[in-house]
């Protein structure tokens, strides 16, 4: 760790939690339960790991990150929020008429989002792409990758597995939110994705299995992951769907639900 200390992140986690479920809440429906599994991810990402700039969004030399779960907005909307990238007030216009934040994440739209996503399956592409594009560059500047659990079972994803092994793409790092959870259930209901660790190892790929809640796994993973010489590597968060949300931690509808504004406000007053 160069900065921040984990009970320091564990606390920007928090007002990242906070801040997306105030957003939602105050449109009255949204995405709670993906951006809630995901937040300590961004923060080590956007508060440790990534070489960004908000000052000046589009730097040439910078990080890149593809939120291929793209329905995750919000939360990464919270953090890009708090790191500078556009006012907080914005936050208030999530999804609205007329936004800059709209429910999927949009790069014509929002400073700081790397790529338009939120059609599954596409985002890791468009990650192999934006790596292999820093190659011709010369840029030894990471690409980050977000997909879903759900999102794997598109056939999409593993051909992009397939081309990022093939080229060598070590500068992309890729995450999977495993929650277990889809729009329509559980994964294992739906279409059982089983080991994703033996899946990822076996298309080539360096790969580590880890508590997507867990700083310190989160903080060694990332690092040894920017060790690989020759491979992409996938980085398994065990995840719990709409951690931190009372109403909503662990809830089988919680993928796209409707709250009010109350109901947020109770959740935020129970973080703390």
């Amino acid at each position: 760790m160069s900065g921040m200390d984990y009970k320091e992140l564990e606390q920007k986690a928090k007002e990242i939690r906070k801040k997306t479920i105030d957003s939602i809440g105050f449109l009255g429906v949204g995405h709670i339960g993906g951006a809630m599994s995901i937040v300590e991810l961004l923060t080590i990402l956007y508060y440790e790991k990534m070489n960004i700039n908000p000052k000046d969004p589009k730097m040439k030399d910078r990080d890149k990150l593809v939120l291929s779960k793209g329905h995750a907005g919000p939360a990464l909307y919270s953090t890009l929020a708090m790191k500078g990238y556009f006012p907080e007030e914005w936050l208030h216009t999530l999804n609205k008429g007329g936004t800059n934040l709209p429910s999927h994440c949009d790069m014509n739209r929002t400073p700081g989002i790397d790529m338009t996503t939120g059609s599954l399956g596409q985002g890791l592409s468009s990650a192999i792409g934006l790596a292999l594009a820093n190659r011709l560059d010369k840029s030894d500047r990471n690409i980050f990758a977000i997909i879903g659990d759900g999102e794997s079972q598109e056939g999409q994803n593993w051909e992009a597995a397939m081309a990022a092994s093939h080229f060598r793409l070590n500068k992309l790092i890729a995450f999977t939110d495993n929650n277990k959870m889809q729009i329509d259930g559980y994964t294992t209901d739906i279409m059982p994705i089983d080991d994703l660790e033996s899946k990822w190892s076996a298309f080539g790929w360096n790969t580590f299995r880890i508590n997507g809640h867990d700083f310190a796994a989160l903080d060694k993973a990332i690092d040894d992951a920017r060790l690989s010489t020759d491979k992409p590597t996938m980085i398994i968060l065990d995840t719990i769907k709409g951690k931190g949300c009372t109403f909503a931690e662990g809830v089988i509808t919680n993928h796209n639900m409707p709250f009010t504004y109350e109901a947020a406000q109770e959740a935020i007053k129970a973080l703390g």
